[in-house]
């Protein structure tokens, strides 16, 4: 993976039937914690009884073990220091953000100024060809790389580097308003983040899952130790090692396998959360914010965009720090409700007549929170969680396959945007933006399970039937 990521720098399905009642997300356990990070000694010697009592090891005199090594462990990447701050996701930083760099690339081509709906779809499609890539291959990366612990915070490091990349752009357009030969100087910025990620990548660790798969033990167990802390290795080894023994690797796996159970329903709720994502609007609103700021009294284009691109910016924030804290499922549900109330705000300022000034305001308003609503949440969240829920098998196809929709739905939708808003108006395809951001909340609701603080070995042995089936016989 790692070095997919530096040689590609960036940019008959069947569905089943779903019930909300009985589905296998049901079963997640959802008490099960393990925490990463260690402040005292006592908490030291609470953990290690927990991994000798998790690992059913032969009884031993642990106090007399603590007492020995309690000094090692201190010093060792347990990541935590007196004050209580927390650092335990320190050590895999370097790593996430490298990766992040190629949604750098991506914001960055998303605010590249085109004039018409040709040079977009032209630019979209060259530089779609290396971004498209990364999509799928950055958000597996990070969540094999990441501690279970800041999974979530780490993969809002995808959200973020979008963000500054579209902020970055922005900036250095301005130029080009004068300087009609300044698209050339843009263009060769654009490859100084390419060869910093290639490079980059170089140093980067494996995803110590793969390193299992491939039987690497030792590198595995390395990498453990120096991300995730030395007491994790054993309880992560064993895992990896009970999901390739029952479920095989990736390496023999088939497209044809993504119709069967449970991987058919992870790639159908991956696909159905990028399709409710496209037609909640998120890319019409991005693409052609200037037009619809223009439409609601704001003539300065680059204006409207840089308060779409900090919007942004300050949800991905808001984002980074709730993830692992409130959890995947209540921020969809949050972000899609927050949605709709935008979108249905602009409705309300265009339809009923008020003060030209305050019809304009509570457009802005509008417009402003649907962007930071979506960056908490459907942004974040939707390119996270899928990998969480696949199964290690399937999760590089699964990923593929839920962008591959991404792509025609985001496609489909910044085609045809402003063809219909000149066809039925601003307000009716505002109007149908809200209601889709409502099914997806309750979509969220019914559909998507709690993935916060739980390994991805952990959630697949809950949803796969044959690690079900082995719990039962024993």
């Amino acid at each position: 993976m790692q070095r997919a990521l530096a040689t590609h720098p960036p940019q008959c399905f069947s569905t089943p039937q779903f019930s909300p009642k009985h589905h296998y997300f049901h079963s997640l356990p959802r008490n099960k914690q393990y925490p990463l990070t260690l402040s005292t000694s006592f908490s030291l010697s609470r953990e290690l009884l927990k991994v000798s009592d998790s690992n059913k090891q032969q009884p031993q005199d642990v106090n007399s073990e603590i007492g020995d090594d309690e000094d090692e462990l201190l010093q060792e990447k347990d990541f935590a220091v007196d004050d209580g701050v927390d650092l335990g996701w320190l050590p895999a930083f370097p790593h996430v953000l490298t990766a992040s760099m190629s949604n750098f690339l991506f914001g960055y081509h998303i605010g590249a100024q085109a004039q018409s709906i040709e040079e977009m779809l032209l630019g979209r499609f060259l530089v779609g060809l290396g971004i498209g890539v990364n999509t799928v291959l950055v958000p597996v990366y990070i969540s094999e790389v990441a501690p279970t612990k800041y999974r979530g915070s780490l993969g809002t490091l995808c959200q973020i580097g979008t963000c500054i990349g579209i902020i970055a752009s922005l900036c250095l357009a301005i130029p080009s308003e004068n300087d009609p030969h300044w698209w050339r100087t843009m263009l060769y910025i654009a490859s100084v983040p390419g060869f910093i990620l290639a490079l980059g990548m170089q140093f980067c660790v494996e995803s110590p899952r793969w390193l299992c798969k491939a039987g690497r033990l030792d590198e595995a167990k390395n990498v453990i130790e120096n991300l995730w802390g030395s007491s994790e290795v054993d309880k992560a080894i064993k895992e990896f090692a009970s999901v390739i023994k029952n479920d095989g690797g990736d390496l023999d796996s088939s497209w044809l396998e993504l119709l069967e159970e449970p991987h058919s329903r992870v790639a159908t709720i991956g696909g159905a959360l990028f399709v409710l994502q496209q037609f909640a609007g998120i890319n019409g609103v991005l693409y052609f914010s200037s037009l619809t700021f223009k439409d609601v009294g704001i003539s300065s284009s680059a204006l409207a965009s840089l308060y779409v691109g900090l919007t942004n910016f300050a949800g991905a924030l808001c984002a980074l720090y709730l993830m692992d804290k409130q959890g995947r499922q209540r921020l969809l549900i949050g972000s899609y409700a927050g949605m709709a109330l935008s979108m249905f705000l602009i409705v309300y300022a265009i339809i009923f007549p008020m003060d030209g000034e305050i019809s304009n305001n509570l457009s802005i308003l509008g417009t402003i929170l649907y962007i930071f609503t979506f960056a908490v949440g459907a942004g974040p969240v939707t390119g996270l969680i899928i990998p969480e829920l696949s199964s290690s098998r399937t999760r590089g196809k699964i990923m593929g396959f839920s962008f591959c929709v991404h792509w025609v739905f985001n496609f489909l939708v910044g085609l045809f945007f402003l063809e219909l808003v000149e066809k039925f108006g601003v307000a009716p395809v505002y109007g149908s933006f809200g209601a889709v951001s409502l099914l997806a909340a309750a979509f969220a609701y019914f559909f998507i399970v709690e993935t916060k603080g739980r390994s991805l070995e952990e959630i697949e042995m809950s949803l796969n039937p044959k690690f079900q089936g082995k719990r039962s016989s024993e």
